[in-house]
């Protein structure tokens, strides 16, 4: 068995008394999720996840990491993934998608994100979050 770890956040921000959240649409598959990403040798959790958050999304964050949710699957045969979400809170709001993975990149009311987010974990990890923002 495969084992792989990437790290991420739920980007937020604070805007017009809304609480928005940072989702990403994947160019290969089409669906939305959060800014995530391998973990590179010598990282921790926090530095990954706040590389890969600017890579695929242009946005500088500050992590926090007493939020840390774990979502484990199998992505294909004989792999089993295991990712970490951090809350994010944005330090900036010019949105610039990573050109060769990223199709779009938007802020969504965190009410309305359900709805767009392909999977259930991540529907529920936005539940977690909105209990943890507020």
């Amino acid at each position: 068995m495969l084992h792989e770890k990437s790290c991420g956040g739920i980007v937020y921000r604070k805007y017009h008394g809304n609480t928005e959240i940072l989702l990403i649409k994947h160019i290969n598959s089409g669906h939305w999720s959060f800014p995530k990403g391998h973990v590179e040798r010598g990282e921790t959790e926090v530095e990954t996840a706040m590389r890969e958050i600017k890579e695929e999304t242009g946005i500088d964050v500050l992590i926090d990491p007493t939020f840390r949710e774990l979502v484990t699957y199998s992505p294909k045969k004989d792999t089993q993934k295991v990712v970490v979400y951090f809350i994010a809170r944005a330090k900036n709001g010019s949105l610039v998608p990573q050109e060769n993975e990223i199709a779009e990149v938007k802020w969504v009311e965190i009410n309305l994100a359900a709805e767009l987010l392909a999977y259930d974990n991540d529907r529920c990890i936005v539940n977690k979050a909105k209990r943890f923002i507020r």
